[in-house]
């Protein structure tokens, strides 16, 4: 039975795994768990060109978990290591890292600056430690891609004494960002001054530069920055603080507020947080969600050409950014006066670069690699090369 490198990336709807060479290189299986823990939960593999499913019925997490590394041995897989997407590493934690009770203790204090996000990623490596407390488990984390920010760009203009404890900007996304940065050698602009814009549910934009974070969108939170499908981005605290004064909403309803009923989903009305159904959508309101959606994107980029005094092109990659020909247009349209011209032909055709060959600037579609990138990171970490 052949070993591999298992990598998770966990949320609170599905789980996603894939299973990879011992050096994080070759893909060997991928899947999904569909219905993370609830009912009707459904798990879905490909290997060798070939599909599977399996109704995992009512199952919890850890028998979904289980049903996981059930499955892979079913296919002659069995993991060398675990590597976890971990959203939140803090101040302290700025590559992988393998799992120890002190690390847990310390992700788990993290929970707080990711409420959403931290537990579930902590529950599964309790399942899979549950399943096996001899395994090696990594923590991969979205915010160490962004270590290397200058000290400017991760401060709010706060006390001192409140960014000594934490209050500052991280950012957020950082996997798929190095996943990114890795291939931008193949665009000649391994020493370039890029902006990648993540758009997907989660959406946010950095500012990268000879292949390091200068900036980003996503801030102390993954509510901040770019508006998202049903999160606000930027967003007035004094907005807060009104619905707190005067609609009487306590702490757990704002943040369902926050991260549930804002966004895609608020602006339209409640009609959709899925960017395909508010583009066939004819309502007004659902118009001005995608206007929002794309207006707060062009801005962005310009905000982060200013944090790296220039711009030699820009990279759209996840879910909405890869597959969404219209939004990239609208998006290239607003930023026309940078000197992008966008490519319609090359745009639909999803193209690699969809910007004329007469365009000052250019931009392209990169499909993110986020449980690639855990690979390679935790394949690294086993074989004692840090410098990833």
């Amino acid at each position: 039975m052949g070993k591999a490198l298992i990598a998770i990336n966990a949320g609170s709807a599905t789980l996603k795994f894939r299973a990879y060479s011992s050096d994080g290189k070759a893909l060997l299986a991928r899947g999904m768990v569909d219905h993370f823990g609830r009912d009707h939960a459904c798990l879905e593999l490909e290997k060798s060109g070939k599909r599977y499913q399996q109704p995992l019925g009512s199952g919890n997490r850890d028998e979904n978990v289980a049903a996981v590394l059930n499955t892979l041995a079913d296919h002659d897989l069995t993991p060398l290591a675990v590597a976890h997407r971990v959203v939140h590493g803090g101040q302290h934690y700025r590559s992988p890292v393998v799992m120890t009770p002190e690390v847990v203790d310390d992700l788990s204090a993290l929970i707080p600056l990711a409420p959403l996000h931290q537990p579930v990623s902590l529950s599964v490596m309790h399942a899979f430690a549950k399943l096996d407390p001899h395994l090696t488990q990594i923590a991969c984390f979205d915010t160490a891609f962004h270590c290397s920010q200058p000290v400017v760009a991760t401060r709010f203009g706060i006390a001192r004494h409140w960014h000594e404890q934490g209050l500052r900007r991280y950012g957020f996304h950082g996997l798929s960002y190095a996943a990114i940065a890795r291939r931008l050698p193949e665009l000649g602009l391994g020493d370039g001054k890029v902006v990648v814009l993540h758009l997907g549910s989660g959406a946010s934009a950095c500012a990268i530069q000879a292949g390091q974070s200068i900036a980003s969108s996503m801030g102390f939170s993954a509510l901040d920055g770019l508006m998202m499908s049903t999160r606000p981005g930027t967003l007035d605290p004094e907005v807060v603080l009104y619905w707190m004064e005067h609609a009487g909403m306590d702490i757990a309803a704002v943040r369902q507020e926050l991260y549930k009923q804002c966004g895609l989903f608020g602006v339209s009305g409640g009609l959709s947080s899925d960017m395909r159904e508010l583009l066939q959508a004819k309502t007004d309101e659902a118009r001005e969600a995608v206007e929002l959606f794309c207006y707060r994107a062009a801005r962005e980029v310009a905000s982060l050409a200013t944090a790296m005094k220039g711009l030699d092109a820009i990279v759209f990659t996840a879910g909405i950014g890869e597959r969404s020909p219209e939004i990239r247009s609208r998006i290239l349209k607003q930023l026309a006066w940078l000197g992008f011209e966008a490519d319609l032909a090359a745009n639909l055709a999803q193209s690699y670069r969809i910007t004329s060959p007469a365009s000052r600037l250019h931009a392209y579609v990169m499909a993110t690699d986020e449980e690639g990138e855990m690979a390679r990171e935790a394949a690294a970490l086993l074989c004692g090369d840090i410098e990833l």
